[in-house]
């Protein structure tokens, strides 16, 4: 295996690549694993996890660091640990940003991730912490690019998350339809964790077998970006009410002005690079790949930026940097400067 796990490697291998070695017991020694899909994270996490340990011996040979109780010498003692009444060990370390090492310990590292024992994996995991290989330290990202595999996940697209949903709630004796799994994705942050824990919140409360709308609408919150492209639709159709009452609702979930003014302007910011895609003929893959969306948030972005002219974008853009210097220089109230700017700009969507 060692052999193996020392050829030439890409410096991003794919979640394909890692399903094959986990059905095939063919585990490498070194993986780093990062993206926004958390749901998968754990899931092949756990995958390696039962491969490399059990559950009688696995309190010998299975170790955790965090950025607590994380040391290069603990690294190093757990990767070199013999296994007990075992063939393997395995040793996770959780959002431990290596980069910030000081250089003999990267230096230590590097080293040590060119010569991991047989009997050995080991799992850099980050969630809270961004990953990225850092240039700057050659030795390092050449041991990393060398003999690991740095495996992405991220948010999956509509067209797998449909039928994933669909199979969540069959597994709980439940129908439901497949424009109402794009309706959950599209209220939620999309990922399979948020998914996941309002799949079982609707199960609870529906008493049918088929899951409606009104099902869904009565136990799930939604995500302040679709609120905001709610918001967003609510303007460029002339329905200021309807826009005000939901800010309303946004700022009685607690979210910060401030933070509720950031996300208009992410989502403004998508509208006004699906509307130049859009106007230079190119797909909405494209915006996908600019935004790290998925497919389903990717086609309806664009869909909405057709609703707005490029001047009014632009003169959007301008009403919310001004609205953001007032929140942060004025003593003017947040939630009236919010107000304000959605008032203007449902005026500069009706002159077009």
């Amino acid at each position: 295996m060692r052999e193996l796990a020392k050829k030439e490697q890409p410096a991003e291998n794919s979640l394909q690549e890692l399903k094959k070695a986990i059905k095939e017991k063919n585990i490498g020694n070194f993986y780093v694993f990062h993206g926004d899909e958390t749901f998968l994270k754990t899931h092949y996490l756990e995958q390696i996890r039962k491969q490399r340990t059990d559950e009688i011996t696995e309190s010998f040979n299975y170790r955790k660091l965090t950025s607590e109780n994380f040391s290069m010498q603990a690294l190093i003692d757990g990767v070199e640990a013999v296994p007990m009444m075992a063939e393997y060990t395995l040793t996770v370390v959780d959002d431990v940003d290596i980069w910030k090492f000081p250089e003999d310990d990267r230096t230590r590292l590097a080293e040590l991730i060119s010569d991991i024992p047989d009997y050995c994996t080991v799992v850099f995991t980050y969630e809270t912490v961004e990953w990225k290989l850092d240039g700057r330290y050659k030795k390092l990202c050449d041991a990393i690019r060398k003999y690991g595999n740095i495996v992405e996940f991220p948010k999956q697209e509509s067209r797998d998350l449909i039928p994933w949903i669909g199979r969540h709630f069959s597994a709980r004796g439940k129908k439901i339809a497949p424009n109402l799994c794009a309706y959950l994705i599209e209220i939620t942050d999309g990922t399979m964790t948020t998914l996941a824990g309002e799949i079982g919140k609707v199960c609870a409360f529906s008493g049918a077998e088929e899951i409606t709308k009104s099902d869904i609408d009565a136990v799930v919150e939604p995500a302040l970006d679709a609120i905001i492209y709610e918001i967003s639709e609510q303007l460029s159709a002339g329905e200021t009410g309807k826009a005000l009452v939901k800010l309303e609702q946004v700022l009685k979930m607690q979210e910060e002005p401030i933070s509720v003014l950031g996300t208009i302007g992410t989502h403004f910011r998508k509208l006004s690079a699906a509307r130049v895609l859009q106007d230079c003929g190119r797909p909405y893959a494209e915006l996908m790949s600019l935004y790290r969306i998925g497919d389903w948030a990717a086609r309806k972005t664009m869909q909405s930026a057709a609703k707005f002219s490029p001047r009014v974008l632009q003169a959007v853009a301008e009403m919310i940097v001004e609205t953001d210097r007032k929140m942060k220089t004025s003593t003017d109230d947040p939630k009236r400067l919010l107000e304000v700017l959605l008032l203007e700009i449902s005026r500069e969507a009706r002159n077009g």
